[in-house]
């Protein structure tokens, strides 16, 4: 192969460990939690026979799925930059996010199907003492899951994380929700059970849309919202020197983008002090946590 001396094959790398403990951390919670609830509800729906429970386990397994998928996408998109990926890995977090979606989507429709069946059948009283049990420690565990897992979205500024903390404290409000189709069932009408199923399986789909749009826009180019877009220019126009910025591109390249703007500086500078202000917008901009590399054109203060 010909040697290009001074180019650039593979874009710049600094390895984050801390980073990377972070999100051990962040997918170790996530796996055990989800092991952990998904059995409990698995063996609790087979011996009390509870369609809500069964509908809020095909939940939790569907989790335990999406946790394992997780662990593999955020570690192959934390891989460093190669000659076949020279951007970088990133993109391979949204597919992931997109395999979840399934995952949430197949468990939102078993839980439909059974409560379906059930509703037709007439339903079923389900005594409320187990259930009861298993539904109020599985909303306080998710809820203990919420907090840990947003906090650590927010520390890695990791859109997957943070939807995923959302995920969580659905499942807090399914869980209610199935506590209430136990409860009612016995006290009410055996038909609150399949009732508070189906209510199960609505959020679910409701999860999958706002995952699946939010996954699609890091894959498809989406760019920054216009709060976001405004922020940029600010933070770009407040390196000395600067005098506007008359052009801004934004695109996700995974979770975080890559931003490509136009500086306005004064026409008289030298080269150096140019590249030097260049240098700093780059800095600034870099520093934000949702950017993941910018580009910077510098032009005189009469072009457009």
């Amino acid at each position: 192969m010909r040697k290009y001396r001074y180019m650039r094959w593979i874009r710049d790398y600094k390895p984050q460990p801390e980073q990377q403990r972070l999100y051990r951390q962040a997918l170790a919670i996530t796996l055990a939690g989800n092991i952990l609830l998904a059995s409990t509800k698995a063996l609790v729906a087979y011996l009390t026979g509870s369609v809500a429970i069964y509908s809020d386990a095909a939940n939790s397994i569907s989790d335990v799925v999406y946790s394992l998928m997780m662990v593999f996408g955020l570690w192959f998109a934390q891989r460093p930059p190669d000659l076949s990926h020279p951007q970088g890995h990133s993109r391979f977090e949204p597919l992931v996010g997109l395999f979840v979606t399934a995952s949430m989507a197949y468990a939102g429709f078993e839980a439909a199907r059974a409560s379906i069946e059930r509703f037709l059948a007439g339903g079923l009283a389900v005594r409320p003492d187990l259930p009861t049990f298993v539904l109020l420690f599985s909303a306080a565990v998710k809820v203990w899951m919420f907090f840990l897992i947003r906090n650590l979205a927010k520390r890695l500024a990791s859109p997957t994380l943070a939807t995923t903390a959302v995920d969580h404290l659905s499942d807090v409000l399914t869980s209610v929700a199935a506590f209430v189709g136990v409860l009612l069932s016995s006290l009410l009408h055996p038909l609150a059970d399949p009732i508070a199923g189906m209510a199960v399986a609505l959020w679910i789909f409701r999860a999958v849309l706002r995952a699946a749009r939010e996954n699609l826009g890091f894959l498809t180019g989406a760019g920054a919202d216009e709060e976001l877009r405004h922020k940029l220019v600010e933070v770009a126009e407040s390196v000395p020197g600067v005098l506007r910025v008359h052009h801004l591109m934004s695109e996700y390249t995974g979770p975080q983008l890559v931003v490509d703007l136009h500086v306005n500086v004064n026409g008289q500078m030298t080269l150096n002090e140019a590249h030097q202000i260049a240098d700093e917008v780059i800095e600034r901009l870099e520093a934000l946590p949702e950017v993941d590399r910018a580009y910077v054109h510098v032009e005189p203060e009469d072009h457009d």
